[in-house]
């Protein structure tokens, strides 16, 4: 198995800009490896609320992530500016996997790089259901190469 190498930005076709907290800081002077996890949830969930279609309170259709990684290249830290990108690596009948950039300022290599799948469910039965039509579509927008 290769090494895991950064990517550039241009790998990513949506961008949200996220500022780093005082509390994302750990111990060790650098932003805890958790903190990541909820930058990849801000950055998918907002490109999906964005795009209109998610509503966390009533959508009938969810997603629940069965999958997650991270791969981690440089530091972040308090007060930087993250910037998460956004692709669509595999878009299923009803699973999405989404992978996540995060650059630390104005860098233009990954930070640390991750994804997660999400399984799109009924929202009362939590049963898998094919993905609504106006969230493949605003899904294929962000395939590379689409």
């Amino acid at each position: 198995m290769s090494k895991p190498e950064p990517e550039a930005r241009e790998r990513y076709l949506h961008f949200q800009r996220i500022p780093t907290r005082w509390m994302d800081n750990d111990v060790y002077g650098h932003v805890n490896n958790v903190v990541y996890y909820s930058f990849f949830d801000t950055v998918v969930n907002q490109y999906l609320i964005e795009q209109g279609v998610l509503d966390i309170d009533d959508s009938t259709t969810i997603g629940l992530v069965v999958e997650t990684g991270c791969q981690y290249f440089s530091p972040v830290r308090f007060p930087d500016l993250v910037t998460g990108g956004l692709c669509v690596a595999r878009l299923g009948n009803s699973s999405v996997r989404y992978e996540v950039g995060i650059f630390r300022n104005d860098e233009a290599l990954t930070a640390a790089r991750g994804h997660f799948v999400h399984v799109y469910v009924d929202r009362g039965t939590r049963r898998p259901v094919p993905l609504p039509a106006a969230l493949r579509q605003a899904l294929e927008r962000i395939v590379p190469g689409a």
